[in-house]
Order: structure tokens, then C-alpha cells, then sequence
């Protein structure tokens, strides 16, 4: 069989909000790790790095690119989350948000230094002059644990078959998001959100697109006091054409740290606008509304009878994530 090129650009498989399937045995269990998603290309000793949504993030994460250099002959495609872990060893989004978004190489030396990022790899695409993502999940999995990649900033852990029962009550007792269940059967679906994999969470999490804000009191006087957040709804009439709304989802006014009330206050106050961009104005006093451009990451309780958030927090900003395309996860 004649080597197949590498690909330049493989949107990464998503996972859809699920609960535990009835069959077990069907699936393979991985641990749901809290960081950004990234597919790493290997070529000649050279490491590339691409987000979710396609961009190039190499150079904001230098302590990867011994990956390629450990693997010198090799040409890859691995799937995987880089993580930052948090002051008590668990991944942390929070923490892994210091190194987000920067561009100056002496600042991302600085905060690399204070917070060093590590690779997870748990899907392999493309090796030996051969695209995999026709093969099922199980196969592929045996293709990487073979050459499992370990390093000082890379890993690559097992999974468990059959096990997530034992493995979700497990990431519970330690304070993990969750679990990753993925059938063994599966192809690698690029770029769809598919069925096959499915994210079951100990704590419910959605990312929003972030819509205004209401300043802040007291402490918070001068910044931000709570955000407006909501998402996209996308009904379709007969004829096959929608008009996307932007939905209310309501206040949410905990989880911020000084570092990110100072930075959401800077970046917010380059988007006011006069009119409200959701379908219908919240009622919220004083409310400041902006362009809807830029995504957060929420973990609450549940969604309302109003549909609207119940006791939000934010988790931080998502650098991976096109706002027009969020919308509400359907409940597990």
C-alpha cells in the first residue's frame, strides 16, 4: 500500500454530553481532562500545534516541542489536551488560563516557568505513512500505547475498557470534571460531535458566549460585577433556512480572580454597544451590553425552569471556540 501524506489540518473529534451507556463493555474510559484540545503534527524533529478551532498555538507552549525532537524519525498526528496543573496536582482550566493567549516569547518563558504545561495524548491519526482515522477506536489505541509517548511535558495514559462505573466514581472521590467514554468500535468522526464519544461530567459545565456585563460594588467597584451570558438557538423553519437568536442565560457574578475581573473589564470595555444582542432584553438593571464575540467557560448546578443558569462560576475564558458557534448542551 502506497504511503498516504500527512494531512496538514484534522479538525479533532467531539464528545457529546451523555450519561454512563447501558453496555460497558462496548467502551473504552478515559479520564475527561480539564484543559484545551490540541492535535499535534510531528515532522522531521518539529513539533506544530493546532486548537479546536485550527490555530496555530506552538509557540505559547515551548516545553512541547521536545516531543518531536524525542521522536525524531517519526511522522505523526496525535490527539490530545494540554493541562496545567493547579496548586493541589489536579488539572486545573483556572490555572492553565495564565498561559492562554500570550504572545511575547519573554512572557511565555515567565508564566512557563511558574506554570509548566503538559501534553495528554489519547488518539493517534496518522503514523507509518498512514491515516487511521478509519480504524476503530480500539485498534488506534493499540498503535499508541506501542509507541506510548512519555516525556518531562508530554504522557500518554491507559485506558480502561469497561470500567467506567469504577473509573467515574473514582474521578468523583478525587475532584476530577469527569470521564470520557468512547465506544471501541468507533472511527475517528474529524470535526463532528459524535454519538461514539460521549463526556460524562461530575459537575456540569457549558461553554457561553459572554453578551454584557453589570459593574461592579463595593470591591468591585470599577470592574465587573457579573456577566450576561447566553447562547446561540438556531430554529429551523420548513424551508430548511434558521435565524440564529442569541438565548438569556443569565448572571453569573463568582469565580473570577483579580487577574480575570482586570482582564475581562479591559477586553469587554473595546465591545460596548448600545443595543442588547439577545433575542429578548433580560430584565437586569444597569446592564452594559457588548458584541457578542468572546466565549466563557460556566460550571453550575442546573438549568432553570426559566433556562437561565442556577448558582454559576466562571471557569475562564475559551481562546478555542468561535462564539457563533455555541449553543446549549443538551442535559445528560
Amino acid at each position: 500500500m502506497p504511503a498516504q501524506p500527512m494531512p496538514e489540518d484534522i479538525p479533532p473529534m467531539l464528545a457529546k454530553a451523555g450519561t454512563m451507556p447501558p453496555e460497558p463493555a462496548l467502551w473504552g474510559f478515559e479520564i475527561k481532562w480539564d484543559g484545551i484540545r490540541a492535535v499535534a503534527y510531528l515532522a522531521k524533529g518539529a513539533l506544530r500545534l493546532l486548537s479546536r478551532n485550527s490555530k496555530d498555538i506552538t509557540a505559547q507552549y515551548p516545553e512541547l516541542a521536545a516531543l518531536a525532537a524525542s521522536l525524531p524519525d517519526s511522522r505523526l498526528v496525535l490527539d490530545g489536551e494540554i493541562v496545567a496543573l493547579g496548586p493541589d496536582g489536579r488539572p486545573s482550566f483556572s490555572h492553565l488560563q495564565h498561559r492562554m493567549g500570550l504572545s511575547s516569547p519573554r512572557t511565555i518563558a515567565k508564566v512557563g516557568g511558574e506554570i509548566p504545561a503538559t501534553y495528554i495524548i489519547f488518539d493517534i491519526l496518522y503514523h507509518g505513512g498512514r491515516l487511521l482515522v478509519d480504524l476503530p477506536y480500539h485498534e488506534r489505541r493499540r498503535i499508541l500505547e506501542e509507541l506510548a509517548p512519555s516525556g518531562p511535558a508530554w504522557q500518554t495514559p491507559v485506558h480502561n475498557k469497561g470500567e467506567g462505573p469504577a473509573m467515574l466514581a473514582a474521578s468523583r472521590e478525587v475532584g476530577l470534571e469527569g470521564i470520557i467514554a468512547k465506544r471501541l468500535d468507533s472511527k475517528y468522526e474529524a470535526g463532528k460531535r459524535s454519538g461514539n464519544w460521549l463526556k460524562i461530567k461530575n459537575q456540569r459545565r457549558q461553554e457561553l458566549v459572554i453578551a454584557g456585563w453589570v459593574p461592579g460594588r463595593g470591591k468591585r467597584q470599577g470592574t465587573i460585577g457579573a456577566l450576561l451570558v447566553g447562547y446561540w438557538d438556531r430554529p429551523h423553519s420548513e424551508s430548511g433556512s434558521s435565524s440564529p437568536r442569541l438565548m438569556y442565560a443569565g448572571k453569573v457574578g463568582t469565580g473570577f480572580t483579580v487577574r480575570a475581573l482586570a482582564d475581562l473589564t479591559a477586553k469587554l470595555a473595546t465591545l460596548r454597544r448600545d443595543a442588547s444582542p439577545f433575542a429578548i432584553k433580560p430584565p437586569v438593571a444597569d446592564a452594559v451590553f457588548v458584541v457578542p464575540l468572546l466565549v466563557g467557560e460556566f460550571e453550575f448546578t442546573e438549568w432553570t425552569p426559566h433556562n437561565t443558569l442556577r448558582h454559576p462560576s466562571f471557569k475562564g475564558l475559551r481562546h478555542d471556540k468561535d462564539a457563533a458557534e455555541v449553543v446549549r448542551e443538551p442535559s445528560p
